[in-house]
């Protein structure tokens, strides 16, 4: 039992589905963890601009004017190119 141990447990673990494998999903499962880690600071960044919109207009007017390009109906837009 001892020779057959001996032989059959270094097989098990060079074949590709035994340590090979087991780096390989420990490799992944850190990026997987680093992109959730990434992903968890992106939800909370964007948690924070929802409540400013909700809280401060002037968070509204600087999306409306940076990001939509609209203007005051008092302002005039000068075009340069």
């Amino acid at each position: 039992m001892l020779a057959l141990s001996l032989i059959a447990v270094p097989i098990l673990i060079l074949e590709p589905n035994g340590l090979p494998r087991l780096r390989g999903l420990e490799s992944e499962f850190e990026q997987v963890e680093a992109d959730n880690a990434e992903l968890r600071r992106d939800i909370e960044r964007l948690r924070v601009e929802v409540q400013q919109l909700k809280e401060d207009p002037a968070a509204v007017e600087r999306i409306a004017r940076g990001e939509l390009g609209m203007v005051r109906k008092n302002e005039v837009v000068f075009q340069f190119r």
